[in-house]
């Protein structure tokens, strides 16, 4: 349960940062492409982390 909710959190993160992305800078270059990976995978791991913690 802990990893799905893990999956969630991260989309939705990867998901807020793509629209501030498209609406401050037009559109998605790789360096955005990179940083939605990066946050993703960052906000996966914390939260199936603080999941199986507690």
């Amino acid at each position: 349960m802990a990893c799905a909710v893990g999956a969630v959190a991260g989309l939705a993160a990867a998901g807020v940062l793509l629209y501030r992305a498209v609406r401050r800078l037009g559109g998605v270059t790789g360096d955005v492409l990179g940083a939605l990976v990066e946050t993703a995978v960052t906000v996966v791991l914390l939260v199936t982390a603080a999941a199986t913690r507690g």
